[in-house]
């Protein structure tokens, strides 16, 4: 079953789950109950072979969560253990009563120990909620390192203990779960960040309220779907000619730094811009007619750059544009046109320097960029990506693109993730296709948010299906190309 492709603060599930669950007039303790069948069947699906199950629980429903979990495991004739921290009997509320039913059914009750026993082959977290907001403590941060260094593959229910349910930071340590199951409404914390070092592989389970759920709270995130491409880019007329798809300018390719402007040239012209013209310096234009002979290649003279940018619909600013006095001239002369624009790289290092207000422009940094547009540092940034793409949005307009896992696009008012994409494209160029792909997306007519994320999209897919056929070690920009012109084809 597909993931659910809107995501909430903890706050709107916490609150929400109340509502929700009276709207279809069930006791919060069912939902514990069903919370709790969620991760016997997910842990057993996963782990069909599995006998021994240590569930680690916490002080807060998540414990309760495990409890019923445990219960179910032990019925099914699994060995189970269950580590709690602190007094069990100080637990609160329907937690309180998962533990008094596994108490009933024979259960034991064992305090934490600095060992995983030798026998257990799955590991069930239930330590921490969404409810954490500072660094977790002793006992549990210990805890926390002997689960992660027991080798034990691990199920944690909701979210990983340690990990932010709302921005995907670790809070001090966190579980290093292969699976995750998130209940009612997925947390935005989930998918972006750090998270994705943690989560493993997400699941879901409305327990029967999610409609609800959805019905009475307006997400805070919202992933791209993988139609969203389709719906951006209508099938061609039969009688449409090259002037029909855009025209788009491309300026960057520096000395030394050619190969920057021919990934973005080429990944412009495989999605589909209509004519492409770049813009380089004097010593790479052999060598980007050669490589794309389709694109227009001129050196970025004045004279050049003042018609290019005048004859086009779109502008493409930054791959190898480099920071010395050329660069910044151009930068300087093409910043104010009233043109949509696409900056990244260079460009980012220019405007960072001369911060303006552009509601036609998409700009795409990296968390590093992210800092230094904001005078801020990469940990400041990725500490809460959410919270930098909107002051990044608030500072310079238009819209943002945070890159990283789980890329955030923002436009001022919905803010967007990107599933899909793998480790692989941690790797030099990678951003300059990016910035070709949304190029010709707008040269092509796409409003400025949606091709923002439909070029993220692209970008992820052609990556994943790369990556699918020769793993991800080794993945070049590069690589991406041959993939582009089919993602754009339905």
């Amino acid at each position: 079953m597909p993931l659910p492709t809107t995501f909430y603060t903890a706050q709107q599930v916490k609150q929400g789950e109340v509502q929700a669950a009276k709207a279809r007039g069930l006791e919060m303790f069912s939902l514990m109950e069903r919370a709790g069948q969620g991760v016997f069947t997910i842990a057993l699906a996963q782990y069909p072979s599995s006998q021994h199950w240590l569930v680690c629980c916490g002080g807060g429903n998540n414990g309760g969560d495990g409890y019923i979990a445990a219960r179910l495991a032990k019925a099914m004739g699994h060995q189970v253990t269950v580590w709690q921290v602190g007094n069990p009997e100080k637990l609160k509320g329907d937690a309180l009563t998962a533990y008094y039913h596994w108490l009933d059914q024979g259960g034991d009750v064992y305090p934490i120990d600095d060992h995983v026993p030798r026998d257990v082959d799955l590991i069930i977290d239930g330590l921490l909620g969404t409810g954490l907001s500072g660094p977790v403590r002793e006992p549990i941060s210990d805890l926390i390192d002997t689960i992660n260094n027991s080798g034990k593959p691990v199920v944690a229910i909701d979210i990983p203990s340690g990990l932010s349910s709302n921005t995907g930071s670790v809070l001090g340590k966190a579980i290093k779960a292969q699976h995750t199951i998130s209940f009612i409404g997925l947390k935005q914390g989930l998918v972006t960040g750090q998270a994705r070092n943690y989560v493993g592989k997400l699941h879901f389970a409305g327990l029967g309220v999610s409609e609800n759920f959805d019905e009475q709270n307006t997400p805070t995130l919202k992933a791209i779907e993988p139609r969203f491409i389709r719906q951006c880019l209508k099938p061609r007329q039969p009688c449409a000619h090259k002037g029909h798809h855009g025209k788009a300018a491309l300026i960057g390719g520096n000395r030394g730094m050619g190969g920057a402007m021919m990934l973005c040239a080429q990944a412009c012209t495989r999605i589909g811009s209509g004519l492409t013209a770049a813009l380089v310096h004097s010593d790479n234009m052999t060598a980007m007619l050669t490589v794309a002979p389709e694109v227009m290649t001129g050196s970025w003279e004045v004279e050049n750059l003042k018609q290019r940018t005048e004859w086009c619909n779109v502008i493409g600013l930054g791959p190898g544009l480099g920071r010395g006095k050329d660069g910044r001239a151009i930068f300087e002369q093409v910043q104010s046109i009233d043109k949509p624009k696409v900056l990244d790289a260079d460009a980012l290092f220019f405007l960072a320097e001369n911060p303006n207000h552009d509601d036609k422009r998409i700009i795409t940094p990296h968390p590093a960029e992210a800092a230094r547009l904001l005078g801020a540092s990469v940990e400041l940034v990725e500490t809460d990506r959410f919270k930098a793409i909107h002051s990044l949005h608030e500072k310079y307009g238009g819209v943002i693109v945070l890159k990283g896992a789980g890329t955030l696009i923002y436009d001022g008012s919905q803010t967007y993730v990107c599933l899909a994409g793998n480790p692989g494209m941690a790797t030099g160029g990678m951003g300059d296709v990016l910035t070709g792909i949304i190029t010709a997306l707008l040269a092509q007519g796409v409003p400025l948010c949606e091709a923002a994320r439909a070029g993220v999209l692209v970008h992820s897919q052609a990556a994943d299906k790369d990556a699918e056929l020769k793993g991800e070690r080794g993945l070049l920009a590069s690589d991406l190309l041959p993939h582009l012109r089919s993602l754009v084809n339905y």
